[in-house]
């Protein structure tokens, strides 16, 4: 179901138009947008880190280890989804592995940032793309799975998007949720990234709970990793405005491939039911009743 943000109509329809007041999303780049006076700026990141995010994640560790993370999550635990939004979705790299692995799955990307939505509509042309606010979406009972992957922490208003995801998920379905773990990992990447927090592990749960879902897994990750993150913290004594986000994205060969390795023991841990208590983030799965 559709929700009109203008009126609150509650409708069901192919088109955006209002049946009850009329009102029809603006469309910016042929992309319908529900937040317009955000879609090219408004905090939270940088849009101008979409460009070099695109070229790198794809071989970087980190992206493609999450991806199976999230891929592992959905298939275990909404096996039978239809449809599935990812919130915040940047440039599509997360749907674009979604969509190679589950074909039959209709998938909807929304991003703040008009910036980000022309990469990630390259990247997977079958998705439907939306620019939109996820402290208001404008969906009720709409989706099987929903998405924020690494999202929450550059929102102020966390608990608001929880609790408008919770309405937009049909009752059965699920959230999907990875966050950045530990406040004393902060650093200058935090900063650079726009992040407002990084959560401790009951922090994220007790949100989650309160916007009205249960919990079905909450793990930490990046768990063998983590002894390389805290020294990099010690080590990193560059101020925000010398900070190179990049270089973090550009790191050798070997040991991106054993990093990766290393991430995927940790996936094998949890499918045989091993919750990691520390790590540098955190997987949340949780049901809406």
């Amino acid at each position: 179901m559709k929700l009109c943000l203008h009126c609150k109509y509650i409708f069901s329809s192919d088109e955006w138009t209002c049946p009850s007041c009329g009102h029809q999303p603006e469309r910016l780049n042929g992309i319908e947008a529900h937040a317009p006076e955000f879609a090219n700026g408004g905090g939270g990141f940088k849009p101008e880190y979409f460009s070099e995010l695109s070229r790198l994640e794809a071989e970087n560790f980190w992206f493609r280890a999450r991806n199976a993370f999230i891929l592992w999550a959905l298939r275990t635990y909404k096996p039978d989804a239809n449809t599935f939004l990812e919130v915040g979705c940047g440039t599509g790299f997360v749907l674009s592995g979604i969509a190679r692995a589950c074909p039959k799955l209709a998938l909807s990307g929304s991003e703040i940032f008009l910036a980000g939505l022309s990469h990630a509509a390259e990247r997977v042309p079958s998705a439907h793309f939306m620019q939109m606010d996820a402290r208001r979406v404008p969906f009720v009972d709409e989706f099987d799975a929903i998405g924020a992957f690494d999202v929450l922490e550059h929102i102020q208003e966390d608990e608001t998007v929880l609790a408008q995801l919770h309405g937009a998920i049909k009752p059965g379905g699920v959230l999907l949720l990875t966050v950045p773990q530990h406040p004393w990992l902060w650093s200058a990447s935090d900063e650079y990234a726009c992040h407002v927090r990084r959560y401790k592990r009951a922090e994220i749960e007790q949100k989650v709970l309160s916007a009205g879902f249960e919990l079905l897994r909450s793990s930490s990750f990046v768990t063998s990793l983590l002894p390389a993150m805290m020294l990099s913290r010690v080590l990193q004594k560059q101020e925000i405005k010398d900070f190179d986000p990049v270089g973090e994205l550009k790191i050798n060969a070997v040991l991106n491939k054993s990093f990766y390795a290393l991430m995927m023991l940790e996936l094998a841990g949890i499918r045989f039911g091993m919750n990691c208590p520390v790590g540098g983030s955190r997987l949340i799965v949780a049901e809406r009743k």
